[in-house]
């Protein structure tokens, strides 16, 4: 047998057959063309093979339907045709027969069929296709139709690490009406609607002109929450409106997981043609942030289709293929829903972001960004206002702070030390003597200086720490010189994709990687100068203090196992030292993170407050508070948080944001927190069905 699957033109002549001239096309040619053009789509190009016969049988337009409404009903793509060879032809005198088999991809797989073409030569000569329905399928008589039947599967369920749903089926109202019950006054009733579920008026009107519309048709104008109870109440009063139950993707937990669970919403013509031949349709549901985008190929169902062939009565007289539903998988997150809700609940009102894990392993048990949105809105679908109203927030609830990268501040300073330590060219136990609180190696800097805000005697590491002194840690960092510093960074990642499920903006210093003077050398030694960090990737940098020097890899995923993805940053050493000395700066009374200090359990920690400013003398920037705690001793439950807040000044700075993180590890180390309640998806009034 001979393939076909390219659109090239052989033109051929078989040495036996009698009566055969160097320009008669053969049957087996015009085959080969004609399942080209099937296979390009062009139907009215086919029509022109086919004999009088045939063409008197079916006209042009009902064979270009034909196959149109079919192929594409059945979504037809990769169409390749197999020739039998010419020994055992069937010849009848001027007819013959060609044995194929053509093969194609479908929306229910692989359709592989055994096929005959008849040709006869006409008075001219010319071979030509004596074609009915049964050159589509073997048992499509004319009289036939073919239907596609779709059974749906089901999208997978999201879950946290103790398998509560952060995303799942849910129930929600959907609003429609039924024409035939509409008051004479249509154009009244259109007003009314249009305005309690904020639809244009044309859009009601081009729904109900729709040509499957009967005057008994339900049809659907909008999706609205099952406890939208007053504004269905209104809806009712109006002839002609319906509510039914739908399924909804449901997001229980709403605003408090939103930035982590994502939503779904419609694939669009641009999604659906990038995923061409993956099995999605015009009607698929498809993950457009969050979770639900980053796992979606887990989550995703794959739903069943089964290609069945309808006698002209509508019964069905054969199923042509079929394939089953898939339900999507599960995704099982290492999140913990409590204490992300709890850090939720403590920063609701501020603009900033929280990372939690496990800094042994690397799991990750919250991700937090606020302000929020609730999901659920996308899937209902946002109204004109309610759309406008969102994205005009200043707040920005859409936009996702852990995925971004941050001034560090003080935060910064254990980093530094670390690599300081790490490179032999700081002695913790060494005093660093300054005088006053600004500082300048020479002259050469002109009239700038860093600054700090604390005097104290001993100027060593561990009352570096304590006091959060910016010129020692600047100090630090100049020690190390622009090479030595840059490639401690470089060693912890920065410049680099941290290798997470998320696409988080790397880590970032200098400029393109470059440290272009003493001055940011110095700035950036304490969290300052064009040092930029991602939380998740400073987060995995805290790690390495408590794992020997390695830094964790951090997961999302229940089930992954632990990995470092950067080993031996520090030596075990400067890690030991260093996280002595956050200790200190939480248990001292001096300590800036002395606030933080519980009996219950021990905690080490370091704030940060970072200035954004456009210079040294700006008076009108803003500030961004950190604060960075640990929790791993005598504890089965270690835990890592790392909280950023935007615009803290004049509202403590760092302080500001350091309760907010003890509310988190409070509940999570102590457990004797109340339990949140997630929302529920099955409450209001409207039973399947009501109507006015």
């Amino acid at each position: 047998m001979k393939k076909v699957v390219a659109a090239v033109t052989l033109i051929f002549c078989l040495g036996f057959l009698s009566g055969c001239g160097e320009d008669k096309v053969l049957p087996e040619q015009l085959l080969t063309e004609y399942m080209q053009l099937l296979s390009e789509g062009k139907y009215e190009e086919m029509y022109a093979y086919l004999s009088e016969d045939a063409k008197a049988e079916t006209d042009e337009e009902t064979f270009v339907n034909r196959y149109r409404n079919i192929y594409g009903g059945i979504e037809a793509s990769d169409i390749a045709v197999d020739i039998e060879e010419d020994e055992d032809k069937d010849e009848d005198g001027g007819t013959q027969r060609v044995k194929y088999r053509i093969t194609m991809q479908t929306l229910a797989g692989e359709l592989s069929m055994d096929m005959v073409a008849i040709f006869t030569e006409n008075e001219e000569g010319e071979y030509k296709m004596e074609w009915d329905s049964q050159d589509i399928f073997p048992n499509l008589l004319n009289t036939d139709t073919v239907r596609v039947v779709t059974t749906s599967a089901k999208r997978g369920n999201i879950y946290d690490r103790n398998h509560v749903e952060l995303a799942r089926e849910g129930v929600a109202s959907s609003v429609g009406l039924v024409p035939g019950k509409l008051p004479e006054d249509r154009d009244a009733a259109y007003r009314q609607i249009s305005d309690i579920l904020e639809v244009d008026e044309a859009k009601i009107e081009k729904a109900l002109s729709a040509g499957w519309v009967r005057d008994d048709t339900f049809v659907p104008l909008r999706t609205v929450s099952k406890e939208a109870y007053e504004l269905k109440e209104q809806l009712l009063e109006i002839p002609g409106v319906m509510i039914t139950d739908t399924t909804v993707r449901y997001y229980p937990f709403g605003e408090k997981a939103a930035q982590l669970t994502g939503y779904v919403q419609n694939i669009t013509a641009e999604e659906l043609e990038e995923r061409e031949g993956q099995g999605y349709n015009q009607n698929s549901i498809i993950g457009k942030a969050g979770a639900e985008r980053v796992y979606e190929e887990q989550l995703r169902p794959k739903d069943g289709y089964s290609i069945q062939i309808l006698n002209e009565l509508g019964d069905v007289k054969e199923t042509v293929l079929e394939k089953a539903p898939e339900d999507g998988e599960d995704v099982v997150l290492t999140v913990d829903i409590t204490l992300q809700q709890y850090l939720y609940q403590a920063m609701r009102l501020d603009e900033g972001c929280a990372v939690a894990m496990d800094p042994t392993s690397g799991a990750v048990l919250a991700l937090v960004s606020t302000p929020a949105y609730d999901p659920n809105d996308f899937v209902m679908g946002y109204t004109y206002g309610a759309w406008k109203f969102i994205t005009s927030d200043e707040g920005q609830p859409l936009y996702n702070r852990w995925l971004g990268s941050w001034v560090p501040g003080s935060s910064f300073k254990p980093v530094t030390a670390a690599l300081a330590l790490t490179q032999g060219t700081l002695d913790p136990a060494e005093d660093v003597p300054n005088e006053g609180l600004s500082w300048q190696p020479d002259s050469s800097w002109g009239d700038y200086y860093v600054t700090t805000l604390e005097d104290y005697a001993v100027k060593n590491l561990e009352n570096a720490f304590i006091h959060s002194d910016n010129i020692y840690f600047a100090k630090a960092a100049v020690g190390m010189g622009a090479e030595g510093f840059g490639s401690g960074l470089d060693s912890l990642g920065f410049g680099e994709s941290l290798d997470f499920d998320f696409e988080l903006t790397a880590s970032t210093y200098g400029t393109e990687g470059e440290i272009t003077s003493d001055m940011e050398l110095a700035d950036s030694g304490y969290g300052q100068g064009k040092i930029l960090v991602n939380p998740i990737h400073l987060s995995s940098m805290y790690t390495a203090l408590v794992n020997g020097g390695n830094m964790v890899r951090p997961y999302l995923l229940e089930g992954q196992e632990t990995s470092y993805w950067k080993e031996g940053v520090f030596t075990a050493d400067a890690a030991e030292t260093v996280l002595y000395d956050l200790y200190r700066v939480v248990e001292s009374e001096e300590g800036t993170a002395h606030e933080a200090y519980r009996t219950e359990y021990r905690l080490a920690g370091k704030t940060g407050t970072a200035e954004i400013k456009d210079s040294q003398d700006d008076t009108t920037g803003t500030e961004l508070g950190w604060f960075v705690g640990l929790c791993v001793e005598d504890t089965d439950s270690p835990l890592l948080i790392t909280m950023m807040i935007e615009d803290v000044k004049g509202r403590g700075g760092s302080h500001y944001v350091v309760p907010k993180v003890m509310e988190g590890f409070d509940a999570y180390m102590t457990g004797q927190a109340p339990v949140f309640e997630a929302g529920t998806d099955d409450a209001g009034s409207a039973a399947s069905g009501e109507s006015a």
